[in-house]
């Protein structure tokens, strides 16, 4: 009897597994632009053929694609491109096929306008707002930055410390977006790490935001989120500007 019930497990992951597939391939390619708003996309019949799934598989993939805002479907139409303001982009899924698909330098403009709404204010709210075990989460993400001995362990640990930040605002409402930050982060601090040969350097700047919020300093909180995020915005200015010249280079002289 348990020997049935594992394989019903396994059967259901694996039925699940196909239609999420099919809808994560075409979620990227719509983000991607191969398929625009108001487009078409292919009917039942010829998404089977394409992804070697039963209708029931594609069937699944449209509902997910529904629910995150990107088509709409409709009998004896099919399903549409919905415009990109109905887009979800706090959704996991879509937020990571935004990351990919978007042009690096919108990207990251993009999210650290959002950084420079959201996070003064959520590290004001948590020095008011924390628990003590959402501190320690705090403090042990900020040690992970510290023990980290490679950008891609810095990251991991910088992600989960601002995540822990948000968390410890006290808003629900502010909830949704750790999705938005636990998804982009990593993206965009790859990024600036990358871009920046003295990145342990920014250590002290998130210890500065750790002492306010212990000390319940609201206003020095905001301030040291500010001048971290000033740090980063330096960073991704120097790489636009790079970019900007090596582009420069690159074009091709015209003779006169």
């Amino acid at each position: 009897m348990r020997q049935l019930k594992t394989a019903g497990k396994v059967a259901a992951v694996r039925k699940s597994s196909l239609h999420h597939q099919v809808a994560q391939d075409i979620g990227a390619r719509i983000l991607r632009g191969e398929f625009a708003p108001g487009d078409l996309l292919p009917n039942e019949a010829e998404s089977c053929r394409a992804y070697g799934v039963s209708r029931t598989a594609v069937r699944e993939a449209m509902k997910m694609l529904t629910a995150k805002g990107l088509i709409i479907s409709r009998p004896k139409i099919g399903s549409r491109v919905q415009p990109k303001e109905s887009w979800n982009l706090l959704d996991r899924d879509v937020l990571v096929w935004y990351c990919a698909a978007a042009e690096r330098s919108h990207f990251l403009a993009s999210m650290h306008q959002v950084r420079d709404i959201l996070e003064p204010e959520a590290a004001a709210l948590a020095a008011l707002n924390h628990t003590p075990s959402q501190l320690k989460t705090i403090e042990q993400a900020l040690h992970g930055m510290r023990d980290a001995t490679d950008p891609a362990g810095w990251n991991v640990a910088d992600v989960q410390f601002h995540v822990a930040i948000l968390w410890a605002a006290g808003n629900e409402l502010l909830v949704p977006f750790g999705f938005l930050i636990e998804s982009a982060l990593g993206t965009m601090f790859d990024f600036t790490v990358k871009h920046n040969q003295t990145w342990r350097d920014a250590y002290w700047l998130h210890e500065n935001i750790v002492t306010a919020i212990r000390k319940r300093r609201p206003e020095a909180a905001r301030k040291a989120v500010r001048a971290l995020l000033a740090d980063t915005g330096a960073v991704l200015a120097q790489q636009a500007r790079d970019s900007s010249r090596e582009k420069r280079r690159a074009k091709p002289k015209v003779k006169k």
